[in-house]
């Protein structure tokens, strides 16, 4: 079955990370699937059915990839290559494993790789994190919600703002308190501004279609 490669090349994307298929060394490492000498599969999943699986064999500083790939509906093809490893001490203890990108003339160090006809990291790939992509009322929003809970008021910016939480001090609440509401009035702004749009639109449709009467 396919790895990761259904219909994305390399380096030609435009989707965000939530987008692809990941291959995460914190699980991999985790699942005591870093082990030299170890061979397992990884398995990706959607409404519990199997979309795509990979093998994986580690060695003492890099793990041997191979799986199928294709893009846009072409032939299978078979993939098979080295993705090397980094090692960094923690600080209580113990080695944290790291991917070394393999994408060409990269290198970088990274937890996640992003599954196209090779498995690369974001910068390789251009992918965004979906909170980029969001709306900006939207990203107003969430962070307003973000502070919302930080403080223990009621979720929704639409219901009235509660106390100071115990313990905290003045300063630090004045300025979330700030922070929120710019944040509350931008996303109230923005689904202003959207709602206008959609009344607009309707009388268009009502009118014929060029917004006159």
């Amino acid at each position: 079955m396919g790895g990761s490669g259904s219909g994305r090349g390399y380096q030609g994307g435009k989707d965000t990370t939530s987008d692809m298929r990941t291959l995460d060394i914190r699980r991999l490492q985790r699942n005591g699937l870093l082990t030299p000498g170890r061979a397992s599969g990884w398995q990706w999943t959607r409404n519990g059915e199997e979309v795509a699986s990979i093998q994986i064999r580690c060695e003492a500083d890099r793990v041997m990839l191979s799986y199928q790939s294709r893009n846009n509906g072409g032939e299978w093809q078979a993939m098979a290559y080295a993705v090397h490893l980094d090692w960094t001490p923690c600080n209580f203890g113990g080695r944290r494993a790291w991917f070394r990108c393999p994408g060409r003339g990269c290198g970088r160090r990274v937890a996640i790789l992003y599954g196209g006809t090779i498995f690369a990291c974001r910068h390789c790939y251009r992918l965004a994190y979906a909170s980029q992509r969001e709306a900006e009322d939207d990203r107003a929003r969430r962070q307003a919600e973000k502070i919302r809970r930080r403080l223990g008021w009621p979720a929704g910016i639409a219901n009235p703002e509660g106390g100071k939480p115990k313990g905290m001090h003045w300063q630090t609440f004045r300025r979330l308190t700030a922070a929120h509401d710019a944040h509350a009035e931008a996303s109230l702004a923005g689904l202003t501004k959207w709602l206008e749009s959609m009344k607009r639109r309707q009388r268009g449709v009502c009118d014929g279609g060029d917004g006159r009467r």
